[in-house]
């Protein structure tokens, strides 16, 4: 590092960068010095104060000097970034989908490993304050041993023809796109909570002829625990919450001392076996931005995990698993049988 300030560029302004330029303007330590951006570059850079733009990484690099750079862009962009960044810049902070694929992904992994530089992959999900909270309650053995979790994703918001158009227009034409773009936040974050997947099945479907991938399905998961998890994904229905993107559905996990169920208002309950009726369970968190001021979260370990050395949750070569268990479930719906991962 440079100095006792972080230096941090962006690569990216689409609609999601938001949430990461604000985090880091939020960040004790850190410091905005560019960003680089084929549009929307000017705006965002006066919307948060960043100095300078580039339509290049390379100029962007030799001209700022970070110390960290954050890749925000879609996934087709990430190898080229990565590639760009990694002989001067050692540490790098990447969006998910990471890569375009598995094997573009593992080439990522490889090259940053060989210029000693570390990726983290920006898997913001498992940041998500009801989800650090359910982790302390079943660490805590609040319902025991867990043996199954299930989440039911329901935002909403993939209606119609204009379905992502004002947010994530580049949605409409992933091909994979349910377990790609979506499933895979609660692949990592099944695994956060109950442990390493060992088989998956998945069944898949699209409802919304405008797009080109999958937008429904069942993913079921088993686990080396024992335990097992279902993925009940439809982004075109919606689930009964003021934001239904804030929790973007609801998740039950049961063990044989009770459950804790996740409702669509960020609240937790939770029932002891027997009991009859579900008590709140009350927790900080802070309703700010996406998904209860989870980018920031993500931002805040990243950062703490590269000064101090030690692996983030998130390194990108860990989170390889992830990308096989993804293959594993296009595997399964095309074969129609369980997978081992």
């Amino acid at each position: 590092m440079t100095g006792a300030v972080t230096r941090v560029a962006v690569v990216g302004a689409g609609y999601f960068g938001q949430f990461h330029y604000d985090a880091w303007t939020r960040m004790d330590g850190c410091a905005l010095v560019g960003l680089c951006a084929l549009s929307g570059g000017e705006e965002t850079a006066t919307r948060f104060g960043v100095p300078r733009v580039f339509d290049n990484i390379a100029d962007m690099v030799s001209e700022t000097g970070p110390d960290l750079v954050d890749i925000v862009s879609p996934p087709e962009t990430h190898m080229n970034a990565i590639a760009t960044l990694v002989p001067t810049v050692k540490w790098i902070i990447c969006q998910k989908p990471f890569c375009r694929d598995r094997i573009e992904a593992q080439a990522a992994v490889e090259l940053a490993s060989e210029h000693g530089a570390r990726v983290i992959v920006h898997e913001n999900f498992r940041f998500q304050p009801w989800y650090r909270e359910i982790k302390r309650l079943i660490d805590g053995g609040l319902i025991g041993q867990p043996f199954q979790a299930t989440f039911r994703l329901r935002p909403g918001d993939g209606q119609g023809a204009t379905a992502y158009l004002d947010r994530q227009p580049y949605f409409q034409k992933m091909e994979r796109f349910l377990v790609h773009e979506t499933a895979i936040h609660w692949i990592d974050t099944f695994r956060y909570l109950l442990g390493e997947v060992t088989s998956v099945s998945a069944d898949l479907v699209r409802l919304n002829p405008v797009i080109a991938g999958e937008d429904a399905g069942i993913l079921q998961f088993r686990f080396a625990s024992g335990a097992r998890a279902l993925f009940d994904g439809n982004r075109l229905a919606d689930h009964a919450a003021e934001n239904t993107r804030l929790t973007m559905g609801e998740m039950e996990v049961e063990g044989p001392k009770g459950a804790i169920r996740l409702i669509g208002d960020g609240s937790l309950m939770v029932r002891a076996r027997a009991e009859t009726s579900w008590r709140m369970h009350t927790y900080d968190w802070m309703d700010r931005h996406f998904g209860g001021d989870c980018v920031f979260l993500t931002n805040r370990a990243a950062l703490s995990s590269f000064h101090a050395g030690t692996p983030a949750e998130t390194e990108a070569a860990a989170y390889l698993r992830n990308l096989d268990i993804e293959a594993a479930a296009y595997e399964s719906h095309e074969t129609r049988r369980w997978v081992d991962v």
